[in-house]
């Protein structure tokens, strides 16, 4: 399983901020994607990323994660 998360933070320019979303081109489903939200958190407890915010749909699963790199 991919690290969405950890991808998008490489793409990242400090001070940066992006949406974290399921890309369906490469298998991504909002099931698959709630990993992507422990991968996040993980990088925000090494202090590289911030959580701004956690977008989720009416069942409670997240469809999207804003995030802003720090380092």
């Amino acid at each position: 399983m991919r690290d969405i998360a950890k991808e998008v933070y490489g793409k990242m320019k400090i001070g940066a901020a992006a949406w974290i979303r399921p890309v369906s081109a490469k298998g991504d489903t909002i099931a698959s994607f709630q990993s992507a939200h422990d991968g996040a958190k993980q990088l925000a407890e090494e202090g590289l990323i911030q959580i701004v915010k956690v977008q989720r749909q009416e069942d409670g699963l997240i469809e999207a994660i804003r995030i802003q790199r720090l380092a």
